[in-house]
C-alpha cells in the first residue's frame, strides 16, 4: 500500500481525515515537523518519511478575509509555501496531491468543467490557484478542486440563491482511496443546490438568506462533477 504523507496535520480536514481514515496508509505532518516555507525542512522532512505521495493540506484559508487584510501571508502560505513543496517533491521524483477550491472558478455561469476558463473571485481562490500553477508544472501531480465545509454547518443563515456543489470533509475522506492514483485535475464536491437546500438537511432550524449587491458573491459557483462521478 502507497505510503501518504498529509502536510497540515493541525488543519480541520486533516484532522477528520486522521480520525475517518480505514482505507489509507496516512502519515501526518504538522508545520513544526515539515514547515512549507521552509525548502530545506521540506526535502529532509520528505527523505525521512519516504512517501510515495505527498497530500498537500497545508495552507491558509479561514477567516476568509485574511486573503484581503494579509496578502503578504495568503501568498506565503498558499503560493509560495505550495511552490516549495512542489520543488520538493520534483527533487525527490514523489507525487503531489493539491488541495485547491472550486472558487478558482469566475462563478457566474455555473456548471464548470475542469477545462473551463478560471478567474477568482476574491483573493483566496487567487492565492490557491497560484498554488495550482506550480503544481500543474509538476506531471506527477493531481489537483483537487474541492467544496466543502465542517459538519454539522455552523452558521445560521445560508444563502437560498447562491448554487454550490457543498459536502462535508468526510464525504471528501471516502472519495479519497478511489482519486489518489489519477492525475490531472479533477472538481469535487456534493449535489449542485443553494447553500441553504444543503444546510436544511442537516440543521431544520436554518435561516433564509438572499445574497444581495451588498455581498459581492457570485451566485453560480457549482461545477461539473461528470469527471467524479466516472471515478468513484
Amino acid at each position: 500500500m502507497k505510503k501518504i504523507l498529509v502536510t497540515g496535520s493541525d488543519g480541520r480536514f486533516s484532522k477528520i481525515l486522521k480520525a475517518k481514515n480505514k482505507k489509507l496508509n496516512l502519515i501526518f505532518k504538522n508545520k513544526k515537523q515539515c514547515n512549507i516555507l521552509n525548502l530545506k525542512s521540506l526535502i529532509n522532512c520528505f527523505k525521512k518519511a519516504k512517501p510515495d505521495i505527498i497530500l498537500h493540506c497545508a495552507g491558509l484559508s479561514r477567516p476568509m478575509n485574511i486573503h484581503e487584510k494579509n496578502i503578504s501571508k495568503s501568498i506565503d502560505l498558499n503560493i509560495v509555501g505550495t511552490a516549495n513543496v512542489v520543488k520538493a517533491c520534483s527533487h525527490l521524483n514523489i507525487k503531489i496531491i493539491y488541495l485547491s477550491t472550486g472558487y478558482v472558478y469566475p462563478g457566474i455561469k455555473g456548471n464548470y468543467k475542469e477545462i473551463d476558463g478560471v478567474k477568482p473571485f476574491n483573493n483566496y481562490g487567487w492565492s490557491k490557484l497560484g498554488g495550482e500553477c506550480a503544481v500543474n508544472m509538476y506531471k506527477n501531480s493531481l489537483i483537487l478542486r474541492v467544496t466543502m465545509t465542517e459538519k454539522p454547518f455552523k452558521f445560521k443563515h445560508a444563502f437560498t440563491n447562491l448554487i454550490s456543489n457543498f459536502m462535508f470533509h468526510e464525504d471528501l475522506v471516502k472519495f479519497l482511496p478511489k482519486l489518489i492514483n489519477k492525475k490531472g485535475i479533477i472538481n469535487v464536491g456534493g449535489k449542485a443546490q443553494s447553500v441553504f437546500k444543503f444546510a436544511k438537511k442537516y440543521n431544520p432550524k436554518i435561516k433564509r438568506r438572499k445574497a444581495d449587491k451588498n455581498q459581492p458573491l457570485p451566485l453560480k459557483q457549482d461545477m461539473n462533477l461528470n469527471k467524479l462521478y466516472k471515478l468513484i
